[in-house]
């Protein structure tokens, strides 16, 4: 596939962003290029030099956006509104089209200082670069519409944070998105009564992310969209097991699409009060509050959208969430549970069941949905089990267990592998577990595919 530039964001004008400037780093030392995902933009046959000029530099992509841009936002972090952040240590760096015909962006972490970086440095951890590299493979491979790692580059410089040994190594990263407009987007705009910006983003996203015309009922119909999609985003972290840690509404991606891990941690069992932020206090993000905190975030963009929408038809809009949130979350646990749905009533007693057997015997997560994939649950399983066992002999298996992934050992991502993974770079500088870690994902994911 050859690259296919885009600069659709220009359309929105100056007002939503603002050009900036990557820094200069002293180093720029390759440390991951995802091919895979380059081959889907036509961005797979840069040599090394070239991709560390592009996503190292930042020298632009020919046809793509001429300087870097500061998207402008705001948002509720933790429930507390913020007017003062947007785009503070990135930037949207280019457009393209994918093989599908998407509308992508690439878009940075740790690029250095913007006009809203406030007090920070403007600069990622090398450590914060690696765990967003393994978040991301794993969501992947776990069914989760997920921005994807494009590139990790280490820059040279000795950074010093309060929540980790320091000085530490520094990086850039470059992930490749469906987008980059988040709820806190429009979360600006409604802030700043600007009525003509509300219906101009409102226009722009329909457009380009789901190939419609504004018209009088736009907003409605973009809130059921994100509706939906923030529905499904909810339903794939709870099958996958996975807290993102901190679901603010400027984190929020309006395509329903993951993106940007800091705190994130995989649950060990299904705990619905596990953290992944050591400052989330009060458990607002915890595993089983995830749906509610996403749905709250939705609320906001319909509360955002009321200057230029009917009150009734943003209701009936967000009406939408919580059945698409049942259907999506029953569709994703029967996935991972490798059978075939049999139908809404009896996959949702199939869940309910399965929820309850893994909240009451704290069984851990990986190894469970690794011995039950196919239906098949093996005899070790106790007495708590018997009920869900008793349902899956009516399933049947949506993919024969003959991949050799399964003659293993089940592929988790706990915190004690993610933090054994970087002592071994931090002290002896050994990509070797990343790489490892990154090959036996995607073998997993072949076998769950």
């Amino acid at each position: 596939m050859d690259f296919t530039p885009q600069q659709a964001i220009l359309e929105l004008g100056d007002a939503f962003y603002d050009p900036v400037a990557a820094a200069p780093f002293p180093q720029a030392i390759l440390r991951f290029r995802n091919d895979r995902a380059a081959a889907e933009v036509g961005l797979d046959g840069l040599s090394d030099a070239e991709w560390i000029a592009h996503f190292g530099r930042f020298e632009p992509l020919k046809g793509s956006l001429a300087a870097p841009l500061a998207l402008r936002y705001h948002g509720h972090q933790f429930r507390v509104y913020n007017p003062e952040i947007g785009d503070g240590r990135g930037f949207l760096f280019a457009q393209m089209r994918d093989r599908g015909g998407r509308l992508m962006d690439l878009g940075t972490k740790g690029s250095g200082q913007t006009p809203h970086s406030r007090f920070g440095d403007g600069r990622l951890t090398l450590k914060g670069g690696v765990r967003e590299i393994l978040a991301t493979e794993m969501l992947e491979a776990l069914g989760v519409e997920t921005s994807r790692t494009f590139s990790l580059i280490e820059t040279g410089e000795a950074l010093h944070r309060g929540d980790e040994p320091s000085p530490t190594r520094s990086s850039v990263l470059v992930r490749l998105s469906h987008g980059h407009i988040r709820i806190g987007t429009f979360q600006r705009l409604a802030h700043l009564q600007d009525r003509d910006g509300l219906r101009q983003l409102t226009a722009y996203v329909l457009r380009h992310y789901h190939g419609e015309e504004y018209g009088e009922d736009g907003p409605a119909r973009l809130l059921a969209h994100v509706a939906r999609r923030t529905a499904r985003m909810a339903a794939r972290y709870m099958a996958a097991g996975f807290v993102h840690g901190v679901l603010n509404s400027d984190n929020i991606n309006v395509t329903g699409e993951s993106f940007d891990y800091g705190p994130w941690r995989f649950a060990p069992f299904w705990d619905p009060g596990f953290t992944a932020a050591y400052f989330d206090h009060a458990g607002l993000y915890a595993f089983g509050r995830q749906p509610e905190a996403i749905y709250w975030d939705a609320m906001q963009l319909a509360i955002s959208l009321r200057p230029i929408a009917e009150e009734e038809a943003l209701i009936e809009a967000m009406e939408i969430f919580p059945e698409a949130y049942r259907r999506e979350v029953t569709d994703a646990l029967l996935w991972r549970l490798g059978v075939v749905p049999r139908g809404t009533e009896a996959d949702r007693v199939l869940t309910g069941s399965l929820e309850k057997a893994l909240a009451e015997t704290l069984t851990p997560l990986d190894e469970f949905f690794f011995d039950a994939f196919g239906g098949a649950l093996p005899t070790h399983y106790g007495e708590a089990f018997d009920d869900l066992r008793g349902q899956l002999e009516h399933y049947r298996p949506r993919k024969a267990r003959d991949h050799g992934y399964w003659s293993g050992t089940p592929c988790a991502m706990l915190i004690e592998e993610v933090e054994a993974i970087w002592a071994s770079i931090a002290e002896a500088d050994d990509w070797g577990p990343l790489h490892a870690k990154i090959a036996a994902i995607r073998r997993m994911a072949e076998a769950l595919a």
